[in-house]
């Protein structure tokens, strides 16, 4: 098996390498500059394309990252939208532990006047689509902020907060 940080060296980011292997997803720019999506990627195709799906057609993946750490209770994928006048911002928290756990995906825009959308409950494969998608001046996407709960009797087992997109 090879370390994660040399499959992403070995894959970084260029003009014709800018599609996650086997998928047809883009990388977006952050996305590919990121060694840890793109080894995350490489590793875990399958799941990239499957959350993908649940997205919709026109997101890229962002950032994917293994939680709470290499041992892998879940996994939280965010994708950004920029095409044609329609922006977006999408989380899906997937379940790695095999069994039915509590759950909780929070997707809270950069908007005070919108509120944050929620996917809770027991799930056995992931939690999500969470996603906001504006048209014309989605600025508003950019520095969504994303919240990733799992939790194993009761108590949090991965508890993680970070932005979907780059804030200016």
């Amino acid at each position: 098996m090879v370390a994660p940080q040399a499959v992403a060296e070995d894959h970084t980011s260029t003009d014709t390498n800018t599609v996650v292997a086997g998928t047809g997803v883009e990388f977006s720019e952050a996305g590919a500059r990121s060694p840890q999506t793109r080894a995350i990627a490489f590793e875990d195709s399958a799941a990239v394309r499957a959350t993908a799906t649940l997205c919709g057609s026109g997101y890229k993946l962002e950032y994917a990252e293994r939680l709470p750490d290499a041992r892998r209770f879940g996994t939280l994928f965010t994708y950004t939208k920029y095409a044609s006048g329609k922006y977006g911002a999408c989380a899906v928290f997937d379940n790695n532990l095999g069994t039915a756990k509590k759950m909780k995906l929070k997707l809270c825009p950069n908007k005070s006047d919108v509120p944050c959308k929620v996917d809770e409950g027991t799930y056995s494969q992931y939690a999500g689509p969470v996603k906001y998608e504006a048209t014309g001046n989605g600025s508003w996407v950019d520095c969504s902020e994303v919240t990733a709960v799992m939790w194993s009797d009761g108590v949090p087992i991965i508890d993680r907060v970070l932005t979907v997109a780059a804030c200016d």
